[in-house]
């Protein structure tokens, strides 16, 4: 499940790159929410009882913090390279895996302790060399990490004691309000072409949610974070294929390190 949602996610990328230009970054939110409320708002009405919710208003946090960081992801999906995004994007396991141990009692193994590292090590191996200096747009990547991070800890503790589907439902409802009252403030009406696009990325978005939040609630956080390093190579396909950007020896070597730090943490977890 979370290496599907990997691969919905680049995805998600190349979407906003297409966009780019055309639709504000506060438009293309509040139809991501918006067309990914309409897909599944049958399943919604089927699984019934969304108000046997134990949660109130932390759906209405965590919907505001997914909005951010979505928002953060699109202005840095617009204006940098997308394998660099993904790059910086990796520094999220980091934040999440300190905040797991910290917040949630998981344990800080010197295995899983070695495999983030290895796995911080290969992003700074893509960033470091490079493009003429630093981006300022990775700033908004690096925000749309630490973002992240903290809304899959919070994640993790509510799916404890609430449903997966109820989870999932709720944070499209309360991120559908939010995300208009932004989208109100710098509103153009997209065009059909641009609507298409926006209604592929609502239904890819809602599907890559609903997996994460399953997939959260069937292991531990430390453990499905790495998967997420999977979205470089399937990001760097993309963007050769449509934007024509070719990833330098250094992603790949990062990569390279990355994806070996996966298959360690993997294994450590497997013997424990």
């Amino acid at each position: 499940m979370m290496v599907a949602a990997t691969v919905l996610g680049a995805c998600d990328g190349v979407i906003v790159r297409l966009l780019a230009g055309g639709v504000h970054p506060f438009i293309i939110g509040f139809f991501r929410a918006a067309f990914g409320l309409i897909f599944l708002l049958p399943w919604i009405v089927k699984s019934g009882d969304l108000m046997g919710s134990p949660y109130r208003w932390l759906h209405v946090l965590r919907a505001g913090l997914k909005l951010a960081s979505l928002l953060a992801l699109f202005v840095a999906f617009a204006n940098a390279p997308l394998s660099d995004v993904t790059a910086i994007s990796f520094s999220t396991p980091i934040f999440l895996l300190i905040g797991a141990c910290l917040l949630l009692g998981e344990r800080m193994t010197p295995a899983r302790a070695m495999s983030v590292g290895v796995g911080f090590l290969g992003m700074l191996i893509i960033i470091r060399p490079g493009a003429g200096g630093f981006d300022p747009a990775l700033l908004f990547a690096l925000a749309g990490a630490v973002l992240t991070a903290a809304i899959q800890l919070i994640l993790k503790g509510m799916s404890g004691h609430d449903r997966p589907d109820r989870l999932v439902a709720w944070n499209l409802i309360a991120m559908v309000p939010l995300a208009l009252l932004l989208a109100l403030t710098v509103w153009k009406t997209p065009t059909s072409g641009q609507l298409m696009l926006l209604a592929l990325q609502g239904v890819l978005g809602a599907a890559s949610q609903g997996l994460i939040t399953r997939a959260f609630s069937m292991a531990d956080a430390s453990f499905l974070a790495p998967l997420d390093f999977l979205r470089l190579p399937v990001i760097a396909l993309l963007a050769f294929a449509f934007f024509h950007e070719v990833a330098g020896v250094s992603t790949w070597i990062g990569a390279a390190v990355i994806i070996a730090a996966i298959v360690t943490g993997t294994m450590a977890r497997g013997r424990t």
